[in-house]
């Protein structure tokens, strides 16, 4: 009997379904803004439960649309939503959605790439990095045009334990286009394992849940969405500022289909190239004829902390690029002189990044 007046509880009263309310408000999915509806609330309370235990906790809903990730997030007893929505149209439903919950939704219209989540919600949730995670949740049915900036921006802010962050290991489950879901679990020497796997993988667990059928959304994508749960993990597997790690593992992985050490050598000016390339790859003992798909976590932190070694020994380096480098040879081989590229905002001479170093 108590368990039966727990789940009363939180049940929602009689409402318009999704589909009634996207008639009402005459809703359409944009294609531009990558909208696809999930009306299924099988389906939604299946990702929702990906998510643990809800009772009484805090939400952060991210572009909750129609609503119908919403009902279910209410419906598995959470006390405090927190729904974020870009698009103007989609206020008024959720609005009624509120009505219905009193106390338990709040509404913001807003761009989920701007929000201060460390504003939204109460400082006394908040757990140390050491303990369990606060119960704090950020769940979505992302649009697939901002979800993979989206994560990359959480993932920076789990390394510098900022925004939804600041309340501790805040656990994600979001969805994505299947292939960037494979690519997020990606296994080493998996064909899916990508610059994603690596940067999400050194700084959480990360799971690969299950496939909702593109057929399940309303437009039908033409993929399948995958969904995908984080937790931030208590010690990242590399101990490298996330500025430092995304640049060696962004050039390591610019040619997957050659050996690791064409990238790597892309991270040293052409004047030291070979000489700073064949260092670093013996600092890390790192096997030069590897893929970048065969390359662990252990051996990109061996390669991140010998570049790390190298930039403090040549600030310059961590600064250098090598298509700024291509840019401006192309400048001067057209007897242009691209002035700005050889000072800073001060007006003081720099090293030309095509001196040796």
């Amino acid at each position: 009997m108590a368990g039966s007046r727990k789940l009363a509880a939180v049940r929602l009263p009689p409402l318009p379904t999704v589909g009634e309310l996207i008639k009402l408000y005459n809703l359409r999915a944009e294609k531009q803004l990558s909208q696809n509806f999930l009306l299924d609330l099988k389906l939604t309370d299946k990702i929702v439960r990906q998510a643990g235990n809800l009772k009484g906790a805090h939400v952060c809903e991210v572009g909750p649309g129609p609503g119908g990730l919403t009902r279910s997030i209410l419906s598995a007893g959470a006390a405090d939503l927190l729904v974020v929505e870009k698009d103007t149209r989609f206020i008024p439903g959720l609005k009624l959605l509120s009505e219905a919950a009193p106390g338990r939704v709040r509404i913001v219209h807003g761009d989920i790439l701007n929000y201060r989540m460390d504003r939204g919600f109460p400082a006394n949730i908040s757990k140390k990095w050491e303990e369990d995670p606060p119960n704090l949740h950020i769940i979505g049915n992302l649009p697939f045009n901002v979800a993979t900036p989206l994560i990359i921006k959480w993932l920076k802010n789990i390394a510098d334990r900022t925004g939804p962050f600041t309340f501790g290991r805040t656990q994600l489950t979001l969805t994505f286009q299947k292939e960037v879901a494979e690519r997020l679990t990606a296994s080493t020497g998996a064909k899916q394992r990508s610059r994603l796997s690596i940067m999400a993988q050194y700084l959480c667990t990360v799971h690969n849940c299950f496939t909702i059928p593109g057929r399940a959304f309303i437009p039908k994508p033409k993929v399948d969405v995958g969904v995908v749960h984080f937790t931030p993990l208590v010690q990242p597997q590399i101990q490298q500022p996330f500025q430092l790690v995304e640049k060696v593992v962004r050039n390591v992985f610019q040619f997957r289909r050659k050996h690791c050490y064409k990238g790597v050598e892309k991270l040293f000016p052409e004047a030291c190239r070979d000489e700073l390339t064949q260092e670093m790859l013996q600092k890390a003992d790192v096997d030069p004829i590897l893929r970048p798909t065969e390359l662990t976590i252990p051996h990109v932190r061996a390669l991140a902390d010998a570049y790390a070694h190298l930039c403090t020994r040549e600030p310059g380096l961590l600064s250098y690029e090598f298509r700024e480098e291509l840019r401006l040879k192309h400048l001067l081989r057209k007897g242009e002189t691209p002035v700005d590229a050889f000072m800073d905002t001060s007006g003081s001479t720099l090293q030309s990044p095509l001196q040796p170093c």
